[in-house]
């Protein structure tokens, strides 16, 4: 007789425990099937451009969030982005997905951490609330709300008749009328638009490109306005204003229709609408001569009017509670005890809380948006989640360790493993070998980058990505080791009294002519003494991680200005003008204007991109792609990665030395897997850096200031970075490196570590000396992690 029952059939729900792909083929996919378990820390690992983004993002998560909003009426779903279906066979097991990414944060001046985290929303309630004297409704402490009132007669129908009344309104808001809610005034420094001592014909404008022999000059001579010929400084004021401030007007010149505008909204419209990452080094040079942005002198750069600052609690105003560090804000909130506002007073404390917990104490609510860094970003975007009460929820990250010191890596591996307990499945793309490895499963992307990628070469456990024997695994335990002998500084780079934001006056000698690597923890105060004090000097280039402006018909052959020397090599080969062989100009396809796609809006429903049948996505007419440069058209060199171009340009019938030395400098930053073509609006944060890295390695600066360059950098990259950044000390150059990554700490000559803490706990030095130095007095909390780290 058997006593134990069977047991039962699992339930048939219970069955859907992984999420399954099958026949991925978005970008570089080749055909990827995987099954990846639920409620379970998945990371996706693999070098830069191997595929992992264009499966987490582009395929599972993107699928998801169209899915969910297709729940929603066609009226709603015209009001929400269109997302087109990724190409994938079957997607089955998807939960709704919750994207945490590294795109920074609107960069509009009027976004502050604390209206994208609605912690001012709450603040602006509470002094609406308690704040005395009572000034008016939360709208009042808004610095996006411009005081208005007006009067006047309204019509009105009643009862068939048309009934005129007077009425009356009014809006009380906190905008600062001067500035208008941000902060800043820009000024121009008219002594650098002219010299005053001389006329215009004597050549007094200092303006680029404001010649007095072109149309400028004549315009200027036969405006009527002012006297050519008369010193700028015996100019009367209406004489001053017309040159400097008129409004365009029409005006006949020779016989000539022209229009004639002041100095300054001439230039503003021209030079500071656009770019400045896009501009020519004099044009550039002279912007940030000439525009000024200086505190609002009216609110003290607080963004509100008096009003708004004269109501209080406790004796702080709301700009004061915006300006606190959030972890003295949190203190403060903790103090009030207010039973009317009881739950506003919960929501808020707990909000600035997991600030604190998530290790961004160090913000304050009034920073703008758009200076927090990628990872800092993503922290932001991560804090309405940690609370959340939602399970079985599949969060996607990307590279949440990004501008973390290793320190701070513990605490956001803790954070990921607490998504996950509370039965949510979380995906990770990472790099970093701390993440890997509290991995429940793993998949490993590769073997190579672009159309080299695109494979599943690995998945399972961590132990057993280590045994595997792919480029991951091989690196996973690679550990630097430190210089046995450091180089002699050849001079050295005074920065004295610093104190940009958390800074407390520091002194500090950075030395010339070797490899420095300035660290600490998040928030320590490295950017503000590097951005602060060194970026600004002559002869220094600086390389951080924001983001390249540029459409979809930008790729990295424009970028780099690469395409010139391949146009003119094409022309002179073909006997032809160069603008033929752009897709922006004369040969561009005529059915989709060279972009290769025709889109076609579909109002409420997705949009959709089909390429364009007649160019068949090349971009170019069909008579441009009948000219050659050794045996290749213009759209197959477009389609060629860097490596292929290096050797394609490098010898034979298309050598092309410009194009080659441009080239060199791509596959040198670790960029080789990249085809020319493609848009830059596709390329990851790291790839975007080492663009302008590879870019800006032709300017003649003699010290070159790089922002955590490792940002996306596979393990096995890294050691190409460090020989990089070795050739460029040995040809002379200074290499400043603003970095949390231990292996780059380890190979550098000189370290200087900022901290002890973070915000007004850091600011300071407590460290200046050699890496072994560092290891050998474990003074410091990157002393102990680079102990650590070489086995020390």
């Amino acid at each position: 007789m058997r006593t134990d029952t069977p047991s039962p059939a699992p339930h048939a729900a219970d069955t859907h425990d992984m999420i399954r792909v099958q026949g991925a083929r978005e970008n570089n996919l080749k055909d990827v099937s995987i099954e990846i378990p639920k409620r379970r820390l998945t990371v996706f690992t693999g070098v830069s451009g191997s595929g992992k983004s264009s499966l987490v993002f582009g395929t599972i998560a993107a699928e998801s969030q169209r899915l969910i909003n297709e729940t929603y009426s066609t009226f709603v779903q015209g009001f929400m982005p269109t997302l087109a279906r990724p190409e994938v066979d079957v997607l089955d097991g998807l939960t709704t997905a919750i994207i945490v990414d590294q795109e920074r944060m609107g960069g509009n001046p009027r976004s502050t951490v604390g209206t994208a985290t609605d912690a001012n929303a709450m603040l602006r309630i509470l002094f609406s609330r308690l704040g005395q004297p009572h000034i008016g409704s939360a709208q009042a402490f808004s610095f996006n709300v411009a005081s208005i009132s007006g009067a006047g007669a309204v019509t009105i129908e009643r009862g068939g008749q048309a009934v005129k009344e007077r009425r009356e309104f009014s809006i009380t808001g906190g905008m600062c009328p001067r500035c208008e809610g941000t902060g800043s005034v820009t000024d121009f420094d008219l002594t650098q638009l002219y010299d005053d001592s001389k006329s215009l014909n004597e050549g007094a404008l200092t303006i680029p490109g404001y010649s007095m022999d072109g149309w400028y000059g004549r315009i200027f001579s036969g405006c009527g306005f002012f006297d050519p010929d008369k010193p700028i400084r015996k100019f009367t004021k209406k004489e001053l204003h017309d040159l400097l401030y008129k409004e365009p007007v029409k005006i006949k010149v020779e016989g000539i229709n022209l229009t004639y505008e002041g100095l300054i909204p001439k230039i503003q419209k021209s030079m500071l609408a656009k770019d400045v990452d896009s501009m020519q080094p004099h044009i550039r040079a002279f912007v940030e001569r000439v525009v000024t942005f200086t505190t609002c002198p009216d609110c003290d750069g607080t963004r509100l009017n008096e009003a708004a600052r004269s109501s209080k609690i406790a004796g702080i105003s709301i700009a004061d509670a915006c300006a606190m560090q959030i972890s003295d804000l949190a203190a403060w909130v903790r103090g009030l005890d207010e039973p009317s506002v009881a739950p506003l007073l919960a929501k808020l404390q707990h909000t600035l809380d997991s600030f604190v917990k998530i290790g961004l104490g160090y913000l304050s609510l009034n920073r703008p948006s758009g200076t927090l860094s990628g990872g800092e970003a993503q922290r932001t975007k991560m804090i309405r989640h940690l609370g959340s009460s939602l399970t079985d929820v599949t969060y996607v990250f990307d590279e949440p360790t990004i501008g973390l010191h290793p320190h701070d890596i513990q605490r956001m591996n803790e954070l990921l493993l607490q998504l996950r307990n509370k039965g949510n499945t979380v995906l990770v793309v990472e790099h970093k070998p701390e993440t890997i490895a509290i991995a429940d499963h793993v998949v490993d992307l590769g073997p190579g980058a672009g159309t080299a990628g695109g494979e599943v070469v690995f998945e399972g456990t961590v132990e057993g990505l280590r045994a595997s024997g792919t480029r991951t695994g091989r690196h996973l335990d690679d550990r630097a080791r430190l210089k046995p002998s450091v180089r002699t500084p050849s001079g050295r780079l005074e920065v004295r009294g610093a104190d940009t934001h958390n800074l407390q006056n520091v002194d500090v000698d950075i030395p010339l002519g070797v490899l420095t690597v300035v660290t600490g923890v998040a928030g320590s105060g490295k950017s503000s003494l590097i951005h602060g004090s060194v970026s600004g000097r002559d002869g220094v280039v600086t390389v951080d991680q924001g983001a390249i402006r540029g459409s979809r018909r930008s790729n990295p052959a424009t970028y780099t200005g690469l395409l010139d020397p391949i146009r003119k090599a094409f022309a002179k080969a073909n006997g032809v003008k160069p603008a033929l062989f752009s897709a922006n100009s004369e040969g561009a396809c005529p059915a989709c204007n060279g972009a290769g796609v025709i889109y076609t809006d579909l109002a409420m429903m997705a949009g959709v991109a089909t390429t364009c049948e007649e160019c068949e996505g090349k971009r170019f007419q069909a008579s441009v792609l009948e000219y050659h440069l050794g045996g290749r058209d213009i759209s197959e060199v477009l389609a060629m990665s860097v490596n292929e171009a290096e050797e394609f340009f490098g010898a034979g019938d298309a050598r092309t030395p410009a194009a080659h030395k441009i080239l060199d400098r791509l596959a040198d930053v670790g960029l080789g897997y990249l085809t020319l073509g493609q848009p830059l609006t596709t390329l990851s944060g790291g790839e975007r850096q080492r663009l302008k890295l590879a870019t800006q390695m032709a300017t003649s600066g003699g010290v070159y200031v790089l922002d955590e360059p490792t940002t996306g950098l596979h393990l096995a990259d890294v050691e190409h970075l460090l020989a990089l950044l070795d050739r460029l000390v040995d040809s002379g150059k200074s290499v400043i490196v603003i970095e949390h990554h231990q292996a780059v700490m380890a190979h550098a000559d000189w370290i200087i570590d900022l901290g002890p803490g973070a915000g007004h706990d850091g600011g300071r030095i407590v460290f200046e000396g050699t890496p072994a130095d560092l290891v050998a007095a474990r003074s410091t909390l990157t002393g102990e992690h680079l102990a650590a780290y070489v086995g020390a």
